[in-house]
């Protein structure tokens, strides 16, 4: 299994609803893409925060997902409106629990959610 983490911090609130919106039109056609085995969007509004984590059979399918009109679009219309992280890991089987512990530990290990909490940043 592939997983894809992607962690996407806007520079304005007002673009949240667009990007929610565009995400959710994508999710609909989620059950007819192949490889495609679990998902799920995640979204941080107060902190301008979203995106979501997705479970492949391999590495082709999630590049045919990246290079589809509409994910291609989002980015278009967003890329540079913000600052986009992300993360790719193998797993031997699909372990749902897990593979949504991992994700979560890695969003949640970034500087910006624990400034928006007022936790102290690392150094170095």
């Amino acid at each position: 299994m592939i997983v894809s983490v992607t962690d996407f911090t806007s520079d304005a609130y007002r673009d949240m609803p667009g990007i929610a919106r565009r995400g959710f039109v994508l999710r609909r056609r989620w059950p007819h893409l192949d490889g495609a085995v679990g998902m799920w969007l995640w979204g941080a509004p107060l902190v301008r925060r979203c995106g979501a984590v997705s479970v492949w059979t391999g590495r082709r399918a999630l590049m045919d997902f990246v290079r589809l009109p509409e994910h291609v679009a989002i980015m278009d219309k967003y890329r540079e409106r913000g600052t986009t992280r992300s993360l790719i890991r193998e797993y031997e089987s699909f372990d749902a629990v897990r593979i949504r512990q991992d994700a979560e530990a890695w969003l949640m290990s970034d500087d910006r959610h624990r400034a928006a909490r007022g936790a102290p940043r690392r150094s170095g």
